[in-house]
């Protein structure tokens, strides 16, 4: 199967997306006790809509962010290009891939596919279908939410090992 990835950690591939990563402390950024409550319904920073205009911008998903008990929203809008690795994207699907230390929840476009992209376990690498059709143009909303573990005694900090946009091709008529 014909295979082609842009590196979402590389300044080339993040101008052919127009993206830029940003990221903030805190399960709800800007909340008191960053919107650690009991019950909590869940945090607005997985929607698409959601104003990251404040944010850091990261420019370096591996840089060690935060140690100790930690929640760190990181979010990025691509929009897919007209080719990736010289060929059109028509017939592809498109991934996001990513290993996130230590654990991770991945939301694309406000949604989170709850067998892939859901904590998987310590440092487990993660592989979501963003579209089975991707179209030049169309934009996609990634939002990670990572957390430093073991919780109950969690060691080093946050950070994310590769995160990627992935196209592969079916071959067709075999």
């Amino acid at each position: 199967m014909p295979r082609a990835t842009l590196d979402l950690q590389n300044s080339a591939d993040l101008s052919a997306i127009g993206g830029q990563w940003r990221c903030a402390h805190g399960f709800v950024p800007g909340e008191p006790n960053e919107g650690i409550v009991s019950e909590a319904d869940g945090s607005p920073c997985r929607l698409p809509d959601f104003d990251d205009s404040g944010w850091e911008v990261c420019d370096d998903l591996g840089a060690w962010r935060r140690q100790g008990v930690s929640f760190i929203w990181y979010r990025i809008t691509a929009k897919l290009p007209e080719t990736v690795g010289g060929r059109s994207l028509d017939g592809a699907r498109c991934l996001f891939e990513s290993c996130i230390d230590d654990y991770g929840e991945i939301w694309i476009n406000g949604e989170c596919d709850r067998e892939r992209a859901t904590v998987q376990g310590f440092n487990v690498p993660q592989r979501v279908v963003v579209t089975t059709e991707p179209k030049a143009g169309d934009e996609v909303t990634i939002a990670i939410l990572a957390m430093n573990g073991p919780l109950a005694a969690p060691g080093g900090a946050v950070f994310v090992r590769y995160a990627t946009l992935a196209f592969e091709w079916r071959e067709t008529g075999r």
